[in-house]
Formats: C-alpha cells, sequence, structure tokens
C-alpha cells in the first residue's frame, strides 16, 4: 500500500504549515508537497477601505516584515494621486527598506537557519534552536541578536515603531530625519559590520567543509529568476524595473514595469495548499517556475554598487555559480543563506551612504494631491523577494479590488521542488511499513523549507475560486458521498 509521512508543523518559518511525503507501494518516495494551511482574506476586507489607509493596513499583514508592505502599499498610492515624493522622501523610503531587509535577513540566518548548520542537523531537537546556539556559541548569537535590534531601532528612529508603522504614506512620508536619529545610526555601524564579517567568515568555512553536500542537493536546479534592478543592472531594493534571467545568465526579459505584471505572471491554485502558485507566462504552468529574493536578486543584477557588496557578490558567485553560466548564476536554494548575509553588507554600507547625506535634513517629505487614477500597481522588494500591491479604487477613492502577488507564493513552486529533491537524496532506500524515518532527515527536508524563509501570514490568500475535493468515507474506507469543485 501507498504511504504518506507527514512533517506538521514545518518549524522556525513565519505561519503554520505542513510537508507530505508519498511513498510508492514499494517504500520508495514517489513526491513531496509543501502545503500552507492557514488563510487569511486580506485582499477581500481590504474592500471600501480608503486607499489611503492601506498602507497602514496591510502594514499590519505580518510582524516580520510590514515595511514591505507598507511601502508598496505607499507606492501605489503614490500613483493614484499621480505625484512623485520629494527626493529626500523616496531616501528615506530607502533607507527604511535597507533597515527592513537587515533585520529580517539577521533573524534568518541568527536565529532560525543557523542552529541547523552550527549545532548539526542530527543534534537534539530540543536544543537545535536559538537557545542552544545561545549556550553553544553565546558570543555569536548575541551578536546575531544585537544585528536584528539594529535594523529594528533604525526601524523605529524613523517610523515611531519596530513593526506596523505607518510611516510612509501615498505621496512620501510622515516625518523627517533627525539628527540624533542620524548620530545614533553612525556610532552602531561599526559593529553591526562586525558581526556580519564574524558571520560571513564562518558561513564561508562550513560551506568548504560539513555543509558541501547541502549545498549542491538542497534546490539546486534550473529555474528562472526575477527582481528588480536599477540603471545598470544595479542591485535594487524599492525602485527599478523587473528582470527575469535564467539559470545560464541569459536575460528572458528585461525594463518590464509592474504595471504590466498581469502580463508576464500568472497564478495557479491547487486543490491542496492555500498558497497560489504564480509562474512566468510565456512558459506556461509550471514550465515557468521563478525563484524571487535574495539570492534571485544576486543573480539578476550586475552589480551591488558599494566596494565591500561588490566583493562579496563576486566572492558568492566564484563559489557557487555554475560552469553552465560561466559563475554567473547560483542554483542552488541552499545559497539563500549565503545571499542573506552578502544583502546584509549592501544594506549597511547602504544605510551609511544615506545617513551621511544632508540633503535627507529636511521637511519637505511629502507630495500632496486628490485622487487622480481608478487603478495602480505598486511593487517593492521585501526581504523574501518581489512584493506586488495592485488596486482598483472608485471615485470616492475606497477600495473595490485587491490583488497581492506575495514574494514567499512567487517561491513556491521552487520550495515544491526543493523539498522532493532533498526527499529523494536523503531517502535512498525503501521504506518499510511502520518504520520511521530518522528526524535529522526529516529536519533537512524542513531546512529546504528555511532557505526560503516564508513569511506565510503575508500569503495565504486564494486567486478566485480555489478548487475542493471533499469525501466523506466509513471506517472502512468506503466512499458514502463526494463533492468536487473545479
Amino acid at each position: 500500500m501507498t504511504r504518506t509521512i507527514t512533517i506538521d508543523p514545518v518549524t522556525r518559518i513565519e505561519g503554520h504549515a505542513k510537508i507530505t511525503l508519498h511513498l510508492d507501494e514499494a517504500g520508495r518516495l514517489a513526491d513531496a508537497r509543501f502545503h500552507v494551511v492557514e488563510y487569511r482574506g486580506f485582499e477581500t476586507f481590504c474592500e471600501g477601505r480608503p486607499f489611503t489607509e492601506m498602507a497602514g493596513i496591510t502594514a499590519r499583514i505580518c510582524g516580520i516584515c510590514p515595511v514591505s508592505h507598507l511601502l508598496a502599499a505607499a507606492k501605489t498610492g503614490d500613483k493614484l494621486l499621480a505625484v512623485q515624493p520629494p527626493p529626500a522622501a523616496r531616501k528615506l523610503r530607502r533607507l527604511l527598506n535597507l533597515a527592513q531587509l537587515c533585520q529580517s535577513h539577521a533573524l534568518s540566518f541568527f536565529h532560525l537557519s543557523s542552529p541547523d548548520f552550527l549545532l548539526g542537523w542530527e543534534s537534539d531537537p530540543a536544543r537545535r534552536n536559538v537557545f542552544g546556539l545561545m549556550a553553544a556559541d553565546p558570543d555569536l548569537a548575541r551578536a546575531g541578536i544585537r544585528l536584528r535590534q539594529f535594523g529594528q531601532q533604525v526601524l523605529e528612529l524613523l517610523g515611531g515603531r519596530k513593526i506596523h508603522s505607518a510611516w510612509a504614506v501615498p505621496g512620501g512620508v510622515r516625518t523627517p530625519l533627525s539628527a540624533e536619529a542620524r548620530e545614533w545610526i553612525l556610532e552602531r555601524l561599526p559593529e553591526a559590520k562586525a558581526t556580519v564579517a564574524t558571520a560571513l567568515q564562518l558561513y564561508k568555512q562550513l560551506l568548504d567543509g560539513p555543509l558541501q553536500r547541502e549545498q549542491s542537493t538542497f534546490g539546486d536546479f534550473p529555474s528562472l529568476f526575477m527582481g528588480l534592478v536599477g540603471p545598470g543592472g544595479r542591485w535594487e531594493c524599492i525602485d527599478g524595473l523587473i528582470r527575469f534571467i535564467d539559470s545560464d545568465g541569459r536575460i528572458v526579459a528585461d525594463d518590464l514595469s509592474e504595471d504590466d505584471y498581469a502580463s508576464y505572471l500568472g497564478e495557479a491554485v491547487e486543490s491542496w495548499s492555500y498558497l497560489k502558485f504564480p509562474y512566468y507566462k510565456p512558459l506556461g504552468y509550471p514550465e515557468g517556475i521563478y525563484r524571487v529574493g535574495p539570492l534571485a536578486r544576486l543573480n539578476v543584477c550586475e552589480s551591488i554598487g558599494s566596494p565591500w557588496a561588490d566583493a562579496e557578490l563576486a566572492e558568492f558567485r566564484q563559489r557557487s555559480g555554475t560552469a553552465e553560466s560561466g559563475g554567473r548564476i547560483v542554483t542552488s536554494s541552499f545559497a539563500f543563506h549565503h545571499a542573506r548575509l552578502v544583502e546584509i553588507v549592501a544594506c549597511l554600507e547602504g544605510i551609511e551612504q544615506l545617513v551621511v547625506d544632508d540633503s535627507l535634513m529636511t521637511d519637505r517629505i511629502r507630495a500632496r494631491a486628490d485622487l487622480n487614477a481608478n487603478e495602480a500597481v505598486g511593487v517593492s522588494e521585501a526581504p523574501r523577494g518581489t512584493l506586488f500591491h495592485h488596486y482598483c479604487v472608485d471615485d470616492d477613492g475606497l477600495i473595490t479590488r485587491v490583488n497581492l502577488i506575495i514574494a514567499t507564493g512567487q517561491n513556491n513552486l521552487a520550495m515544491n521542488r526543493t523539498v522532493a529533491q532533498i526527499a529523494r537524496e536523503f531517502i535512498t532506500e525503501p521504506v518499510a511499513d511502520g518504520a520511521e524515518i530518522p528526524e535529522p532527515l526529516l529536519n533537512r527536508v524542513e531546512a529546504g523549507i528555511r532557505c526560503f524563509d516564508p513569511c506565510l501570514s503575508c500569503s495565504t490568500h486564494a486567486a478566485g475560486q480555489m478548487p475542493l475535493h471533499i469525501e466523506l468515507v466509513d471506517a472502512g474506507g468506503r466512499t458514502l458521498a463526494e463533492r468536487v469543485r473545479d
């Protein structure tokens, strides 16, 4: 008989999900699926609200990456007003997003993922967490906590709150950068830089040794990669245009506007998950699989634009780039961890460049206008990847329709392929009926999801009517009633 092994819940991620491993009659792996089992209806209950409230409302979708929704909503509002925020406001929004990327990446690397590769896959699950890391290496754990605190404090200095701030608004931002905030940031940047330098050194040593197998087996497959790029293909976190690149380093599509996202992004749904399955439309579903996030951003860009980050980008590609792409593209999903550290470097250098810019010290930080459009799309780079907000409003500025295309959803196809690849790599022998699969192996399957650092609270909403198959089965397994909705 066929058999299903369930990992429920998937631990050390934001949100609730499970993984099922499907074995065939011979006990060999047939398939693996990542199921998102929670549902939140943000797209629906935003309807009827004034678009000017959307930044504050959507920031509450998630407590980990509220800034991402705040900025995407504010940028969508800019378009509905048909205004260009003042230069200082655009720089302040960028500063906010850099701090958000920094704190979120620090949380992912130090708190959620590093216990696996610093304490060992076979270590006791009861201590394979941030508390176990604190016991084993208190200095590193403390430094990681303080690095995240640095990013969070910058968010509070700008927006008044660490989470769920409503600081960014259509037309700009609410308050300028204070002299005291600038001084605080400059004083603490050296410590933040030292922490990420230590983490990079340690992680590179692990890649040269115990993590070599994971680097080559955790979701290492060809796909497209998508992200924003700035002028000259420079790394971008808030503005710019969309670029798709393939695993051989060929640019598939470039200079795409978020306004036209429906022409190149499709959204499929499956009966076994509340998470949508976006795909690149010209290739169809599921062949149009693509990845977003830190790995994708480093793959699509030509350079980052700051000295230390560019040096780390070059080494990242040298260590992990594929021969097929001439070392240009990194295809292993395990490399998301390394990419986050490189992006923290980019964020810290970017923060330093911005806070010494005297043009930020101005009160001219918001453009005001009446409603001038009934539909708009805003885009920004969230820690986990490219985020789209699409609003339709009536002539009173009330929301009539919302579509949110979330980074975690865009990685959904890749996450499912990753857990299947890991399971096939480590479940090499038939599993006898009743036999238990060792916990360290199941942890590796879980860790394939943690590579993507999914944010499921952001992502759980459906496109259209979700396919549904319900069966009423008696104790003997006989189907008594069945209902199918396509």
